[in-house]
């Protein structure tokens, strides 16, 4: 298992660097730095001293080294736009990041995974029908169109949440969090949601799917013939039986979730990493650009080593492959 780890550990370090290489050989064609630093008037003079400080002369190799060196240390270079480090610009937004994605994790979970079990469970009924229209609409609708739904619906004709914004915020050392105060958790309702239902109709249909395919197998068959009650076949094996898949979805959804919330933190206004990085493309800032596909390849990394540590605690035959592997 030790030997598994550190050969993932290895292939993530070399993707990483590849990740690294093609973000930044693709922001070196977007557009010359220096024109969103300066206006139009400056002086040429005054174009190459500037040029000369952020080392943009100097060989691609030796930028792209200079890079990696200093984002080894979460040291990301200095803003273009905002001229102030890319590490602290990232470091006030991230938590509004991930506390918005886990939340919309834990939704998808906590909904998806009940209502898979119940339209396997009863596929006739007329509440499962309504489950899975939900999981179609979820699938099919775009997510700028399910934000804008949700809050013409919910604040501007009931007026229950607010439409924009985190809503008050509480400091517990370098993490902020508006999870602790009743403003932040009513502005958390509808990014979360928007974010997370997507997912949520995802895992519900593998989980149905996976339920019925469980419960056509022939231990299930033979569960039946002991004598165990239905609960304890329905959630003590088929259950049990379905979580690998659904942790790999789970696991790649939580990276997807951090990485696309682009679009529903522009929408509600969300003071998160994604509305960042939009305002760095359109600006054409670099180092905030570079920083952001890094910090995502590095949770997408990080997401499939411990997902395939929690196979082989959730799956035996998985651990003993791992160990012989």
């Amino acid at each position: 298992m030790l030997a598994f780890i550190l050969r993932r550990i290895a292939q993530s370090v070399v993707v990483l660097l590849t990740v690294g290489l093609i973000a930044f050989a693709l922001f070196r064609l977007v557009g010359d730095p220096i024109n969103q630093i300066v206006s139009l008037d400056t002086p040429q003079e005054q174009r190459l001293k500037i040029r000369a400080e952020l080392g943009l002369d100097d060989p691609v190799i030796v930028q792209f080294g200079r890079y990696l060196a200093r984002a080894a240390h979460f040291d990301f270079g200095i803003s273009y736009q905002f001229r102030q480090p890319v590490s602290t610009l990232i470091g006030e937004r991230m938590p509004a990041t991930l506390e918005l994605s886990l939340v919309a994790a834990l939704f998808s979970l906590v909904v998806g995974i009940p209502m898979g079990v119940y339209t396997a469970l009863r596929r006739g009924s007329a509440l499962s029908s309504a489950f899975m229209a939900l999981s179609l609409a979820g699938v099919s609708l775009p997510t700028f169109l399910i934000a804008i739904l949700l809050r013409y619906v919910f604040s501007v004709q009931l007026g229950w949440l607010p439409s924009f914004g985190r809503g008050a915020v509480v400091q517990l050392g370098f993490w902020s969090t508006g999870l602790l105060t009743p403003s932040g958790l009513k502005a958390i309702i509808l990014p979360s949601i928007t974010l997370g239902l997507f997912q949520m109709t995802l895992i519900m249909r593998l989980v149905r799917a996976e339920m019925l395919e469980v419960l056509r197998t022939d231990y299930i068959k033979f569960a039946r013939a002991r004598g165990l009650s239905d609960r304890a076949i329905h959630f003590g094996h088929a259950l049990k039986n379905t979580l690998v898949p659904v942790i790999t979805i789970a696991g790649l959804q939580l990276g997807s979730l951090i990485a696309f919330a682009l679009i529903t933190e522009y929408v509600f206004q969300w003071p998160g990493m994604g509305a960042l990085f939009l305002g760095a493309v359109q600006n054409v800032d670099i180092p905030i650009m570079a920083a952001y596909l890094m910090l995502i390849a590095f949770i997408f990394v990080m997401v499939n080593l411990v997902v395939d540590i929690l196979y082989a605690v959730v799956d035996p035959r998985l651990r003993a492959h791992f160990q012989t592997a």
